[in-house]
């Protein structure tokens, strides 16, 4: 039996963007399992958005995530204005995971990150300078070249699809690039949690 200790951290608008980029949608639970046969997992993050819009399917979504063993982080979404003045809604969980990146280390071996925000290139160097490994999973471009610089090794999810795709959930892809996608906004209607109800 594989003894490595793994913490896994997802930043939820980045697998929703890349869901929207494939295609097709992610099962949750799968991930969780393909990275426990590669050894123990000793904690699961899950950062998301709230919108007081959709509370009801967001609760199920989140409350579906905690009966599969993540801990969920949350940050209420806030109407901001782009430079042309456009609103829209987005938040940022970036100290929420730094904070359980950091302060988790010392129970884990191996962090997996699914992300590609580059603003976690120098955390993963201070977990490499402690001994510890890391391995950042996303689309490549979706993903930063900081933050796969800094990273061990790097997972594309295109090569993952038949072990976390959920199948009969497609989304429509929007043909958008890396670029296109800001992190912290909300780029779908339901971000995942309408989707959970029909499970």
């Amino acid at each position: 039996m594989n003894s490595t200790r793994i913490a896994l951290f997802v930043d939820g608008a980045s697998i929703y963007s890349a869901a929207k980029r494939l295609g097709w949608n992610f099962d949750h639970q799968k991930i969780l399992e393909y990275f426990r046969a590669t050894g123990a997992v000793h904690n699961a993050f899950y950062y998301t958005a709230l919108s007081t819009q959709e509370g009801d399917k967001q609760k199920r979504f989140t409350d579906a995530l905690i009966y599969m063993g993540y801990t969920v982080r949350t940050q209420p979404l806030r109407e901001v204005a782009d430079e042309g003045g456009v609103s829209c809604r987005r938040t940022s969980l970036d100290i929420e995971l730094i904070t359980d990146l950091l302060t988790t280390l010392d129970h884990y071996d191996v962090a997996v990150l699914v992300t590609g925000d580059g603003g976690y290139g120098r955390p993963l160097e201070a977990l490499r300078a402690r001994g510890k490994r890391s391995i950042v999973v996303n689309l490549p471009e979706m993903t930063s070249a900081e933050l796969r610089n800094a990273a061990d090794d790097y997972l594309d999810l295109r090569n993952l699809r038949h072990e976390f795709e959920r199948p009969g959930y497609r989304l429509p892809s929007d043909g958008r690039t890396g670029s296109d996608l800001r992190r912290g906004e909300l780029t779908g209607p339901d971000l995942f949690y309408g989707r959970w109800e029909h499970r």
